[in-house]
């Protein structure tokens, strides 16, 4: 298949595929909470904030058929579940990490661009 601008976003495309698979905000906070190492759900509810455990696990499962998340449980009593990211979403950290900078840097911008369009 050719990548030239006009094709990238085909249906059949990879593009297309990984744009829908991180299109969820609740996924690209996720894979970036994961970024500096393994977590339990707990942890991973308190460190993103405002998600909540339903729509966590939802995510989290998705990445996981998505082959970015890994759930390692622990034989232990109680069952200890840890997440991390695995190889494949390994190479998301750069990305996102980009895309987190572009918006510390223009996040201001934008709201004042959407508050402005709001008035008009």
């Amino acid at each position: 298949m050719s990548l030239r601008p006009g094709t990238v976003f085909l249906a059949d495309c990879p593009a297309r595929l990984a744009i829908e698979i991180i299109s969820s905000k609740w996924a690209v906070v996720t894979l970036f909470a994961l970024s500096e190492g393994p977590l339990r759900h707990g942890d991973l509810v308190d460190l993103i904030g405002g998600v909540s455990r339903k729509v966590l696990t939802q995510t989290l499962r998705r990445l996981q058929e998505h082959g970015l998340v890994d759930r390692q449980v622990f034989a232990e009593a109680p069952p200890r579940v840890e997440y991390s990211l695995t190889e494949l979403g390994q190479t998301l950290k750069e990305p996102i990490i980009a895309l987190t900078t572009w918006a510390r840097v223009n996040g201001e911008a934008v709201v004042g661009s959407f508050e402005e369009a709001e008035g008009a």
